[in-house]
């Protein structure tokens, strides 16, 4: 299997239409994309507000639209919905993330378009699944401080998002596999059905070992800075220079082979550490001791240790200097991809192989309306009609 041939990949000959913003919705379309699916993104003239976004939001953009085609309609048009309509009755899967009532003033929500449609696949992804919070408006940040994880993630008093749209990609992920599940039931019943996901029960699973901790030992998990480790050394260090270096010796094996290979025969004689439960209990002298000893070191010279004696370690690494990690370039973890601007850059693929390929990009992000005329011509549009529809701004199509 080629990642640039289309014709390979699992979901080659399922259309998706999607009529998503921001990121989760987006995420969905970007994985069935990736994998094979003709993703048609329906955007307003204005186009998806996240192209215009700055600061932390620049990204979502060309990283949650590749692998599509953009048409650009004014779905507030009679003419405009009768586009869409033709267009999603050539599709297998709809995606959307945008409020109940919005798709319901449209005539775009899963009950108006099964109706057209019994096999129809409906994806919504919304911020909480059916119940008392449905009618709240959900953001990742909001779902991450009411579903505990912001409470894990900070110190004590001061609660912290994580530092990725974690609950929105991820939500964006169970969709798509909502989306694949739906279409393997299909093959055998012959019928569609409504696929939901959510971002607060997402975020309800990131931290459901939390709760399973507690389940298990009555004892509320403390945050993570200030968790009780499991493991004796599993730690960041600061060493010469002013770098740092994650290290960890999770294991009796692990502690004896880290013992040896720095000549800490003394603490591997020490009868206080002789497991891997001693040392958690003696991390208040431990650590400090074990600190010294290692600040004097550059942090390549451990890291070239511990991966010489397989211990694990990683470097502290800002996400920019990823572009330059050997191993995501020799393993085609990255791939070339064009912005709508005409700069050309790279962007992460799927984290996955299928038959030892990566996944790559296809398609790039595409430009406000791209792909509009293209895909009228398909569904049988005049040229004389599609030039009506630009003229009477119902259709941009540049």
């Amino acid at each position: 299997m080629s990642p640039n041939n289309e014709i390979d990949l699992p979901l080659h000959g399922i259309r998706v239409v999607e009529f998503t913003h921001m990121v989760m919705g987006p995420t969905c379309g970007m994985t069935l994309g990736d994998m094979g699916a003709d993703v048609i993104k329906v955007e307003p003239l204005s186009g998806d507000s996240t192209r215009k976004l700055l600061g932390v939001g620049a990204g979502f953009y060309p990283l949650f639209n590749r692998n599509k085609k953009s048409i650009a309609l004014d779905l507030q048009s009679a003419r405009g919905r009768e586009v869409v309509l033709r267009l999603i009755a050539t599709a297998d899967i709809v995606s959307e993330n945008f409020k109940a009532e919005t798709m319901q003033k449209l005539g775009l929500d899963y009950a108006s378009l099964s109706a057209r449609d019994p096999r129809l696949i409906y994806v919504s992804h919304k911020g909480f699944l059916p119940g008392p919070y449905d009618h709240r408006t959900a953001l990742d940040e909001v779902v991450q401080m009411m579903g505990g994880l912001a409470y894990m993630t900070g110190r004590p008093g001061d609660p912290l998002r994580a530092g990725s749209s974690v609950n929105d990609i991820m939500g964006g992920l169970f969709g798509a596999m909502g989306a694949m599940a739906a279409l393997m039931q299909r093959a055998q019943t012959g019928r569609g059905q409504e696929v939901q996901a959510a971002l607060f029960e997402n975020n309800v699973f990131l931290v459901a070992q939390h709760m399973l901790q507690f389940a298990v030992t009555g004892q509320a998990a403390a945050p993570m800075p200030e968790r009780i480790s499991p493991w004796g050394i599993y730690d960041v260090f600061s060493v010469k220079d002013g770098a740092q270096i994650f290290l960890a010796v999770v294991g009796d094996t692990q502690w004896r082979v880290f013992c040896e290979a720095f000549g800490f025969n003394d603490l591997f004689a020490d009868p206080r550490l002789v497991s891997n439960n001693d040392r958690v209990r003696a991390r208040d002298w431990m650590m400090p001791l074990l600190r010294a000893r290692l600040a004097a070191r550059e942090a390549g010279e451990l890291a070239q240790v511990f991966e010489r004696e397989g211990l694990p370690f990683a470097p502290i690494t800002d996400p920019q200097h990823l572009f330059a990690d050997p191993h995501l370039q020799a393993t085609g973890g990255l791939a070339p991809m064009t912005l709508p601007d005409g700069r050309d850059t790279a962007t992460p693929l799927l984290p996955l192989t299928l038959a030892g390929q990566r996944l790559g990009v296809r398609l790039n992000p595409p430009r406000l309306g791209e792909h509009g005329r293209q895909l009228l011509e398909s569904l049988a549009y005049s040229n004389k009609e599609i030039d009506a529809l630009v003229t009477d701004g119902v259709l941009l199509a540049p």
